[in-house]
């Protein structure tokens, strides 16, 4: 009987796919990359035409050895890493490795660990495709590229251990970006009015928004123009003059790509991206289900196609039809719409076998293994039901010349919404209004005027990054989770209540790169790096045309900012502040975290403290000293010295100068000085500022 060696990546996804194949195939584990670029320099041959210079990574030697002998017991070894980039790099690594021979064909793909889905994979063994394989180098060597030559840089001129990258530097000026948008932004007063009537018997009265004199859209600015507006009303019969009355669907959402599952299990579940990476490795790598072993219970995880098979289609609409009814099935599957390059080779994720309800194994997983693919699975039921029906009321209101204008929708169908509920689902007042009627004089209540401020746009969270890098097409599905949890891991971003927050350092660092590399954090160039990698994958362009000509104009900056840049990094600037435990002056020092004081007896004395840096304001509370502070994860604030006994504190930097209308403190917003007593809403250019 001849004897088949199945080489996968993890111990998990052997023991899974063992149990769907005979007695004459082995299934080993490579547990990853064997080979890789040395760590210890950029194992790139610049004079030799970009040559990468790959060696075994370190602890891999005794796993070789072993694949070895597996390999020579063989009479066929079949390479069945991941069905993308990665996976196909990894199995030419372990045929050179292995000194396989690469014009046999042995390499397999399934788009889930399913016994007839890897069973078919072995009928359709084929070569290695060397442009997947290409297409990773040239990711792998760009990326080697920026990370060896501008990290030293960074070293040189903030700290050591700092590092830049061509997709995490990007992801950094992203949020920098933004966190520039919030501390600049000046809020704006407006009113809103809205008028209560009542409508006889009924309890719930019908409340319009203001819309405009003679149905022109108005803001209202102040509260006098409310007050006038309210005064001209007073004696006003209110008439319908339209109502519209008709139909309206909610389209069932689409399947989950890697990108839209990691949105929504942050909204949904509070998952970090990492962490909802990691437990779909496990559900789709294989879960020990009682009464079943090891069974993969999700495709493939790293896509960026919403399509679905023909026999996934099939099933799933016949569980709809025997757990919902029949009308509850879609006509025809949603879709969507998108004008970018998908990697259709995969399906979107979705449940592998529908014989797996969550809440019949939920005893089989974790408990976040279970919310996660409860998740996965009503997503995808949904996204093969019909949409959600809704009858709507549109009514106008005229009095006076003013008009008001309100809106209900009543659920008449619910559609996929009997599965899942989004946490955008609108809230549907159920009131229709049916015994109301064009002409109908309405008997006021109440107008009432409320004060408003316009809000800055919103602090970047983990799920809102990952849609903006998909959005401008920086990145693929599988580098959105690494690269967030490098700039967190590396401290220039923090997280605090889902939100993302540049910390000193991250600014520091992006100054630098925004200054000396405008091209590697400019979105579009990134973007565009993406799709000529897609053209290497294609066949279209050879891979190393790219390095070619992305290296030498990389090396240029690099000599440029070496000689132009100043250094960033903090002198031990000797302070006022005495060491208790030697009675030495202490000294100011820069760490991950930021500025902070330490004994300059270091060894021999290691007593540190806060370093609180004064900014010349005298506390609005107390008098004392205004002081730059940091939260516990190192985002920076202004507050009192005198804490916490004194709890005066701000995010924008206060200003020595007091507003002129209320006394309250000024805050530096841009170029600007705007009253932080909102009511008050005085703003004035700010003299010192250096910003245009």
């Amino acid at each position: 009987m001849p004897r088949y060696l199945v080489i996968v990546e993890s111990p998990a996804k052997a023991k899974t796919i063992k149990k769907f194949l005979g007695s004459n195939y082995e299934v080993v584990a490579s547990n990853g990359h064997v080979r890789d670029l040395p760590k210890s320099q950029m194992g790139i041959d610049i004079a030799n035409d970009y040559e990468p210079k790959y060696i075994t990574i370190r602890g891999k030697g005794e796993l070789l050895a072993k694949l070895r002998k597996e390999v020579k017991k063989a009479d066929k070894v079949y390479l069945a890493t991941d069905p993308d980039r990665e996976g196909e790099a990894i199995s030419w690594h372990l045929s050179h490795a292995l000194k396989l021979d690469n014009n046999i064909a042995n390499r397999i793909v399934f788009n889930e660990i399913t016994k007839n889905a890897v069973k078919a994979s072995i009928k359709q063994a084929r070569k290695l495709d060397m442009n997947l394989v290409d297409a990773q180098q040239a990711r792998r060597v760009l990326d080697r590229m920026v990370g060896y030559t501008i990290s030293p840089l960074l070293w040189t001129k903030i700290k050591r251990g700092l590092s830049a990258g061509r997709v995490q530097s990007v992801a950094l000026r992203i949020i920098c970006d933004r966190e520039q948008e919030i501390n600049s932004f000046i809020p704006e007063e407006y009113w809103n009015l809205e008028a209560e009537f009542a409508l006889g018997g009924k309890k719930r009265p019908l409340i319009a928004k203001y819309i405009g004199k003679d149905k022109v859209k108005t803001t209202i600015r102040t509260e006098a123009e409310a007050t006038n507006i309210v005064d001209d009303l007073q004696d006003a019969q209110f008439i319908i003059k339209e109502i519209k009355r008709g139909e309206r669907i909610r389209k069932a959402p689409l399947p989950f790509t890697t990108s839209t599952l990691q949105q929504e299990a942050a909204k949904t579940l509070n998952f970090s991206t990492k962490k909802t990476m990691q437990l779909a490795q496990q559900l789709y790598e294989g879960i020990s289900i009682k009464g079943h072993g090891s069974v993969g219970l999700i495709t493939y995880l790293r896509t960026d196609s919403i399509r679905i098979s023909d026999e996934a289609d099939l099933a799933a609409k016949q569980y709809i039809e025997e757990k919902y009814g029949k009308e509850f099935v879609a006509d025809k599957a949603n879709n969507g719409r998108s004008g970018k390059k998908i990697q259709d080779a995969h399906e979107a994720i979705r449940p592998t076998n529908m014989e797996f309800e969550p809440s019949e194994i939920k005893e089989s997983l974790t408990r976040d293994q279970f919310r996660l693919y409860q998740l996965i699975w009503r997503r995808f039921i949904a996204s093969r039901m019909q949409p959600a029906k809704y009858e709507t009321t549109s009514i106008k209101i005229e009095g006076k010349g003013h008009w008001f204008s309100t809106a209900a929708s009543r659920l008449l169908f619910e559609g996929f919404l009997s599965v899942y509920q989004q946490e955008d689902t609108e809230d549907t007042i159920k009131a229709s209004y049916e015994t109301l009627n064009e002409g109908d004089i309405l008997k006021l209540k109440e107008l009432k005027k409320s004060q408003h401020f316009t809000q800055p746009p919103a602090h970047y969270t983990e799920a809102s990054l990952v849609k903006t890098l998909e959005e401008l097409g920086i990145g693929r599905p599988s580098t959105y989770s690494p690269t967030i949890s490098t700039i967190i891991a590396r401290r220039y971003v923090i997280k605090e209540n889902k939100n993302l927050y540049v910390t000193e350092l991250g600014e520091a660092v992006n100054n630098i790169m925004v200054e000396a590399f405008p091209s590697i954090v400019d979105v579009n160039f990134t973007a565009n790096m993406e799709s000529l990698l897609d053209s290497v994958e294609d066949g279209t362009i050879a891979w190393k045309t790219i390095i070619r000509n992305f290296y030498p104009d990389l090396e240029e900056a690099v000599n440029k900012a070496n000689e132009e840049l100043d250094k960033i990094k903090i002198e031990d600037e000797v302070t006022d502040e005495i060491c208790d435990l030697c009675g030495r002056n202490m000294v100011i020092k820069y760490g991950p975290h930021g500025k902070f004081l330490a004994c300059p007896g270091f060894p021999d004395c290691r007593n540190t403290k806060p370093y609180l840096e004064k900014i010349g304001v005298e506390c609005p509370v107390c008098g004392g000293d205004v002081v730059i502070r940091k939260t516990k994860k190192g985002r920076r604030y202004f507050g009192c010295s005198n804490h916490p006994e004194c709890t005066f504190m701000t995010w924008q930097k206060p200003s020595k100068e007091k507003c002129p209308k209320c006394e309250s403190v000024l805050l530096e917003k841009g170029n600007k000085l705007a009253c932080s007593n909102e009511t008050c809403g005085y703003v004035i250019a700010n003299k010192n500022s250096d910003i245009d």
